[in-house]
């Protein structure tokens, strides 16, 4: 008797209105693959608390951004915590999946990312630029996001502590890329080449300088198993600085690489869920 294949749950949103692409597309294509090694069955976020009991593992993947079903979101957390189970990726990322709390972090370790404060009385500490981003802790597909003029940046000076509001200097970046890992394996990297296209993305070859610079973030996130993306911006000096660690629901774009590439995607997808059930 062969023994019972690991049964998942897979999240989704596939009605999600994502601006430039069809996050359903990705999910339709990826479940078709994962059922050759798993019982798996399709749910919307809002439901994955009252179902996951009855599988093994539940895999988080284009379930739209977390503001949208906040109190949903906070519920399933804490009962896949108090009742063990097995979610993918795992509860413990330190990054976008528990708000922009770890820009400030990396900011304040030296890591090289998009200079970031939350208080009034540290705007003195970002580089002066002609304009200035603001952001929720808890945003997300840029939902919330505003730009202010340098001029108004003295406005934000009475900023209170713990309001949840981010700042940070508007880059005038060369292009945005970001690094596809399983695991803390790197599969692919695309880049946008103008940046006021920022979802027409292309293939885009890492250096073993940029490999270092994505991976340095994935180590440091210390997810066991899971789908992590790294989106960096080319800084005018060359340096790549980092704008997102996605450790919830990366989008993958897959529908932009290469068929080798997007074997060796499921491929290793498959093998993680697997080691993490």
């Amino acid at each position: 008797m062969s023994p019972r294949r690991p049964r998942v749950l897979y999240v989704t949103d596939l009605a999600y209105p994502a601006q430039g692409r069809r996050y359903c597309d990705e999910d339709i294509y990826l479940t078709s693959r994962l059922r050759s090694a798993f019982d798996l069955a399709l749910c919307h976020p809002l439901d994955a608390t009252a179902l996951m009991d009855g599988f093994d593992a539940v895999v988080v993947r284009n379930s739209g951004p977390v503001l949208g079903y906040q109190e949903a979101y906070d519920e399933f957390r804490a009962q896949a915590l108090e009742r063990g189970t097995n979610v993918y990726n795992p509860l413990t990322g330190r990054a976008d999946m528990a708000g922009k709390q770890y820009l400030l972090d990396l900011t304040t370790a030296g890591y090289p990312v998009i200079p970031t404060v939350d208080r009034g009385a540290d705007l003195d500490r970002l580089p002066k630029a002609d304009t200035y981003i603001t952001k929720p802790k808890l945003g997300a597909d840029s939902m919330g996001l505003r730009v202010v003029p340098a001029a108004e940046l003295a406005a934000l000076a009475g900023l209170p502590d713990g309001d949840g509001l981010l700042v940070q200097p508007r880059i005038d970046f060369q292009y945005e890329v970001s690094f596809y890992f399983v695991d803390a394996q790197l599969l692919y990297a695309l880049y946008a080449p103008d940046p006021a296209r920022r979802w027409e993305l292309r293939p885009y070859e890492p250096t073993a300088a940029d490999r270092e610079f994505a991976r340095s973030f994935v180590e440091w996130n210390t997810l066991p198993h899971g789908i992590q993306r790294v989106d960096a911006c080319r800084a005018p000096d060359g340096e790549l600085l980092l704008v997102e660690l996605e450790d919830l629901n990366p989008y993958l774009s897959l529908d932009l690489v290469d068929e080798v590439t997007r074997e060796a995607f499921v491929t290793a997808m498959e093998s993680s869920v697997r080691a993490s059930v």
